[in-house]
C-alpha cells in the first residue's frame, strides 16, 4: 500500500473513531435519561446508519474540486446547458470515436447527501459521491450524434451550472497495431481492457507478471492448509491468465505467464539480485506455472524470482511481440504496489530492446481515495475519477463497449477464479441494507464488486505518446 494511501486510511479511521465516540456518548446519555432500551436500539440504529451511509471508503471531502490538467493543445469548447439540453455542432474533423469530456460544476441538494447524486446524459447515467459539490468531469464519448441533435442532461439529487466546457481528444489509431497488455495479476487485463483487446484480438498479446496466489482463504475451506491453498490459487489464476483471453479472441500463443509472486515485486525491485519466493505458498520457482508459455524465457534456466530475472523476461516479451502500443497501470492513479512495480519493470526492460512502442495507454483498476469508482451501476458510463492532487497533463482515450461486448466482458470476469468466491456475511448484509435504504443496485451477472465497477459502457485510458516516453525527468519515464 502506498504511503499516501496509508495516510488517507489513517485519517479516515481517526475521523470514524471520533464520530463513533460522539455517537456512543449520545446513546449513553439517552440510556441514562430515558430508558435502558435506548442502548441496544441505539446501537442497532447506529450500525444500520453506518452500513447504509458511512461504509464507503472515500478519503477526501466531497465538496472538493477534481483537479485535472490537460495538454495545452486540447480542443476546448465553452457551451451552455439550455432547458436541460446540451447542443454542439462539431467541426468536420471531430470523429464519432473521439473522446468527449464535459467539465461541469455540480452541486448536490439535501437528498444528494442521502442518495448517490447522478447526471442523466441521454440514455446514460454517471454517478458521483454523496454530497458532491464542485468541478466534475462527465464522459460523453459515444454520444456525438446526440450532441448534434441536442443531448438531454439533467441532475438527479444535484444541480448543474449552465456554463460547461467540452474537451475533445482524438482517438488513437489502433487499427492493425500490435498491442501488448501488461497485467500485474490475472484479471487486470480483463478489468481494464477486455472490450479494447477483444475488438483488436488478432494483434493483441497479454503478459501477466504474477501468479496472484495470496489471500487463498476460500481454498482453505476445502480442507487445504495455507500453503496448499495458495499453491492451488496460484495455479488457477495462472491458468486464468492464459485461458480466459481466448474468450476475447486472443490466441494462447499470444499469452505469457511470468509466474512471479504476488506482493513481492516492490521488494524485488529494492534488492534486484535477491530471490523472493511466495509469502504464502512456500514456492520459490517461477517455472511451476510456465508450462503453457509459447516460448522460452530467459529465467527458465534457473526459475529464480528476482528483479533481475523479471526485467530480462519482460524485455524478452517486448522483443518477441514488438508491441506498438502497450497498455499498463497508471503509475500515479493506481496505488497497488504490484501495479506500480509493473510500470517500473516495463521502463527498465525498455532500455534493453531496440523496437520501442509508439504509445502507452494507462489504466487504473484501483484508486488511492475512492473504492467505489467508477460509481453507479454496471452498464453506465465512466466519469473521470477523483483527482485531488495534480496529475501529469495527458490526453484521454475512452473506448466504447456495446451492450453485447459488455456481456462478454462480464462473462470473462465470471471465469476469473479470484472473482468467484461468494460475498462474506458482513458484505452481503451491508449490500442489502444499502439496496433497501439508499437505492443502490448491483448486477445479476455476479456478486463481486468488480462486476459493477468494470462492466461499463466505457473503458478509460490516459495516453502517453512516443515523444513523451523518452522525455527525461517525467515521472512516467522512471516512476
Amino acid at each position: 500500500m502506498s504511503q499516501r494511501k496509508q495516510q488517507l486510511l489513517r485519517q479516515y479511521r481517526k475521523n470514524k473513531r471520533i464520530a463513533m465516540l460522539g455517537l456512543a456518548v449520545v446513546i449513553g446519555l439517552c440510556t441514562v435519561l430515558l430508558s435502558v432500551w435506548c442502548l441496544p436500539l441505539g446501537l442497532l440504529l447506529a450500525w444500520i446508519i453506518h452500513e447504509a451511509w458511512f461504509a464507503d471508503h472515500i478519503f477526501y471531502a466531497a465538496r472538493d474540486d477534481y483537479r485535472y490538467d490537460f495538454p495545452a493543445d486540447t480542443l476546448v469548447h465553452a457551451l451552455e446547458i439550455n432547458g436541460e439540453k446540451l447542443h454542439w455542432s462539431p467541426a468536420a474533423e471531430v470523429k464519432a470515436g473521439d473522446t468527449l469530456i464535459l467539465q461541469v460544476r455540480l452541486s448536490s441538494n439535501w437528498l444528494g447527501w442521502l442518495f448517490d447524486p447522478s447526471v442523466q446524459l441521454g440514455d446514460d447515467v454517471q454517478t458521483f459521491e454523496r454530497g458532491a459539490r464542485g468541478i466534475r468531469y462527465l464522459n460523453l464519448t459515444g454520444q456525438l450524434e446526440q450532441l448534434q441533435k441536442g443531448l438531454s442532461i439533467a441532475g438527479r439529487f444535484c444541480t448543474l451550472a449552465a456554463q460547461v466546457q467540452l474537451r475533445v481528444f482524438p482517438a488513437p489509431d489502433l487499427e492493425g497495431k500490435r498491442i501488448m497488455i501488461l497485467a500485474p495479476h490475472a484479471d487486470d487485463a480483463e478489468l481494464a481492457a477486455f472490450g479494447l483487446y477483444s475488438q483488436n484480438a488478432d494483434h493483441v498479446s497479454i503478459v501477466t507478471l504474477t501468479q496472484g496466489e495470496v489471500e487463498a482463504e476460500f481454498y482453505q475451506e476445502m480442507g487445504l492448509d495455507r500453503k496448499q491453498a495458495a499453491r492451488l490459487k496460484g495455479r488457477l489464476r495462472s491458468w486464468d491468465s492464459l485461458a480466459i483471453p481466448l474468450w476475447g479472441g486472443v490466441r494462447q500463443d499470444s499469452c505469457v505467464q511470468l509466474g512471479y509472486y504476488c506482493l513481492q515485486l516492490p521488494l524485488m525491485r529494492e534488492r534486484p539480485e535477491q530471490a523472493f519466493g511466495s509469502r504464502e505458498s512456500g514456492e520459490s520457482d517461477v517455472r511451476t506455472v510456465r508450462g503453457q508459455n509459447p516460448f522460452v524465457l530467459p529465467s527458465d534456466t534457473d526459475g529464480i524470482p528476482s528483479w533481475h530475472n523479471l526485467i530480462a523476461d519482460v524485455a524478452a516479451c517486448l522483443q518477441h511481440f514488438r508491441p506498438q502500443v502497450v497498455i499498463m497501470p497508471h503509475p500515479e492513479l493506481d496505488p497497488h504496489s504490484d501495479h506500480i512495480a509493473t510500470g517500473q519493470a516495463f521502463y527498465q526492460a525498455l532500455e534493453q530492446v531496440e523496437d520501442q512502442p509508439e504509445l502507452l495507454l494507462l489504466y487504473a483498476n484501483h484508486l488511492h481515495d475512492n473504492d467505489r469508482w467508477p460509481m453507479g451501476e454496471a452498464g453506465t458510463g465512466v466519469a473521470l475519477p477523483p483527482a485531488l492532487e495534480p496529475l501529469p497533463a495527458l490526453p484521454l482515450f475512452s473506448h466504447v463497449l456495446s451492450p453485447e461486448r459488455q456481456l462478454d466482458k462480464a462473462m470473462a470476469l465470471r471465469m476469473q477464479h479470484d472473482l468467484q468466491p461468494p460475498l462474506s456475511v458482513k458484505r452481503s448484509i451491508r449490500r442489502n441494507i444499502q439496496r433497501l435504504l439508499t437505492g443502490r443496485r448491483w448486477p445479476r451477472t455476479g456478486d463481486n464488486e468488480f462486476m459493477r465497477k468494470a462492466v461499463r459502457r466505457h473503458e478509460l485510458f490516459w495516453v502517453l505518446e512516443e515523444e513523451m516516453l523518452s522525455c527525461p525527468g517525467r515521472s512516467f519515464r522512471k516512476p
